[in-house]
């Protein structure tokens, strides 16, 4: 498996692509463990997301206290179309600690419109210096294309 770390030091990078209609991209502005569990299951399950599967609630509290997570949740006609998760880490660095579409939804143009609202998202933060975000090949075909046209570059990869 290789895993791929991207980055971005600048808007100034970001290629956007444009919402589609119909898309809604709401944040998630009070904690919630429960639905933060429910996403990661949900949008990650098919893709291997497992290692959270069996935290308790309390420990997921920590986690989205602790590492100041904020999410946001993306809605086709009030269904669950993907989320994503931004962690504001020290110096500066924002990462994109969780990133995906449900099933239904991908092929769609989906994926391009969700990561560039994250990507504005981060930049909005007034602190942010470096947006981040890692990938790896048992994610979907297309993720890292998708980073690299938003403007991300790699700066490392990892074998095992």
């Amino acid at each position: 498996m290789k895993t791929y770390y991207l980055e971005m030091h600048s808007k100034d990078c970001f290629a956007p692509y444009a919402l589609p209609s119909g898309l809604s991209i709401i944040e998630v502005e009070q904690l919630q463990p429960e639905f933060n569990l429910f996403l990661y299951s949900f949008v990650g399950k098919p893709w291997g997301w497992t290692d959270k599967l069996t935290w308790p609630i309390e420990r997921w509290r920590a986690h989205l206290t602790k590492n100041c997570i904020r999410t946001w949740v993306a809605y086709v006609q009030g269904a669950i179309a993907g989320y994503y998760e931004l962690s504001l880490q020290p110096e500066g660095n924002v990462e994109i600690a969780y990133f995906g579409l449900t099933a239904q939804f991908i092929g769609k143009g989906y994926g391009k419109a969700l990561l560039s609202h994250a990507v504005e998202s981060a930049w909005s933060i007034g602190s942010t210096k470096r947006l981040w975000v890692h990938t790896c090949d048992l994610d979907h075909p297309s993720a890292l294309q998708n980073y690299q046209s938003r403007g991300f570059e790699i700066y490392k990869v990892e074998s095992e």
